[in-house]
């Protein structure tokens, strides 16, 4: 058997940077990894879906919009499988990356399917096929989880898909349905659309990007509308039925039964934890009734000495805040104490263009939650860069409570919304108010001075409004 001060299992970006963050404080660490190093996301997520969404933009632009930067041409020809072979290297780098990090931090790296055979101890199945036991003081659970399925629905990667497969398809469908407007459904369909292949979003609840303000999603359904893509929001799935040219799908929505037909359906309905085959029993980890991990604020499960970061816990599937979970675990391990995270102000993203960003309260969660609010509206129509970028749909939306003046949450659809969240989530962790915002000198022009004049706007000062 051999033993470690700490093991690791799952190596995506929560269990790789807990178990280089063990590593640096001294610890001797194994990381156990069933698949791929850098988990889903580095394979087939985050990071080949963003190489994806560029290529699609450019795509984009040069099918409908060449003409306004003066560019002219008699045919374009475009080719998705040089999209998706870009998409493999940016992928395989970044692996490779983990890779060199894992032998630089001094951490083992053992493939094979762990589970439990005790709190302290793990049986690892080998990709050999042979088995090892492995004891450690502490365990970390950070196995990610995987995509919904619904029987009848199956993927086979030829008709029906879940993202893993229509991420590493080469040659894309004429028309597709995709079943879920979330993140994932909504980031596919903007690729495939931006290569003319005809899209249908069907979302069960009101709006697709359900967990997100309202308005961002009506703002993004607008964008779809206008490449063509269309929306069934408030709509059930009744069927998906393979047919000879594809498949067919059955709705039902508030005007009755819809059939779409079309070469591929992508189901994208959610995720479940990826804790079956771990027999976290014989640990005395306790589990929800859906399935995920039960920790407290500094990551511990029910089982001393064993812990849990990431999508396996069920706070908030995102990879970054695996990674947030993933250092403080390792504190915790190591110090025995940490912070507890705040998973409300924790930014999130969609990639879609325009893109919609967020964190915090959405105005109709805060007012729910009884607060006395000051809401305020920037359009990027009149942020200069936007203009300047010819990407000026959108807004900034900030959300503070009238009494204290802290900012409870925001909304930004537009350009580049994702990298403008930080300032705002940095003034709320450091407690910083509004007047913060709006008095920070911000260079010109830039996307980021929407920011500030969403600012000056919640108490009526906004001076380009």
């Amino acid at each position: 058997m051999k033993k470690f001060d700490a093991i690791v299992i799952g190596s995506g970006p929560g269990g790789y940077v807990c178990a280089i963050k063990l590593a640096q404080a001294g610890k001797k660490v194994a990381l156990v990894e069933r698949e791929y190093l850098g988990g889903i996301c580095l394979n087939v997520g985050c990071i080949p879906s963003k190489a994806l969404l560029r290529n699609a933009e450019v795509v984009y632009t040069m099918r409908e919009h060449a003409d306004e930067y003066g560019i002219s041409f008699d045919n374009l020809v475009t080719d998705y499988g040089a999209a998706y072979k870009r998409s493999r290297q940016i992928s395989l780098r970044q692996t490779k990356g983990v890779g060199f990090l894992m032998k630089k931090n001094g951490i083992e790296v053992i493939f094979g399917k762990a589970s439990f055979s005790a709190a302290h101890t793990l049986k690892v199945q080998l990709t050999n096929g042979e088995t090892e036991e492995l004891e450690a003081d502490d365990i970390v659970i950070a196995t990610g989880s995987y995509a919904t399925v619904i029987p009848g629905w199956e993927p086979d990667g030829e008709k029906i898909f879940d993202f893993k497969q229509a991420i590493l398809v080469e040659k894309l469908p004429e028309s597709a349905v995709i079943i879920g407007g979330g993140a994932i459904g909504v980031e596919f369909a903007m690729i495939w659309s931006s290569y003319g292949v005809k899209v249908d979003i069907v979302e069960m609840l009101p709006h697709i990007l359900p967990n997100e303000d309202e308005e961002a999603a009506n703002e993004l359904t607008k964008a779809f509308r206008k490449r063509g893509v269309k929306v069934h929001a408030g709509t059930k799935v009744k069927s998906v039925v393979k047919t000879d040219s594809g498949t067919r799908v059955v709705l039902e929505g508030a005007e009755g039964e819809e059939a779409l037909e079309a070469q591929v359906t992508l189901v994208a309905i959610g995720f479940k934890p990826n804790t079956p085959e771990l027999e976290l029993n014989k640990a005395g980890v306790e589990v929800d009734k859906r399935g995920y991990v039960v920790i407290d604020a500094a990551m511990r499960t029910t089982a001393a000495g064993v812990w849990a970061i990431g999508d396996v816990t069920g706070k908030l599937l995102l990879a970054h805040v695996a990674s947030a979970m993933a250092k403080l675990c390792a504190k915790a391990i190591v110090e025995g104490e940490t912070q507890a995270i705040d998973y409300r102000m924790i930014p999130r993203a969609v990639y879609s263009n325009p893109q919609v960003a967020s964190f915090g309260y959405t105005e109709a969660q805060a007012t729910e939650a009884g607060f006395e609010l000051k809401v305020a509206k920037f359009p990027f129509q009149a942020n200069g860069k936007a203009l300047g970028l010819n990407e000026y749909s959108g807004y900034v939306k900030l959300i503070a409570d009238a009494k204290t003046r802290k900012i409870l949450g925001a909304s930004i659809v537009g350009p580049e919304a994702s990298e403008l969240l930080p300032e705002l989530t940095l003034a709320v962790s450091q407690n910083l108010d509004i007047e913060t915002i709006a008095e920070n000198i911000h260079a010109h022009p830039t996307l980021g001075e929407a920011i500030m004049e969403a600012a000056e706007g919640v108490f009526g000062n906004a001076v380009h409004l």
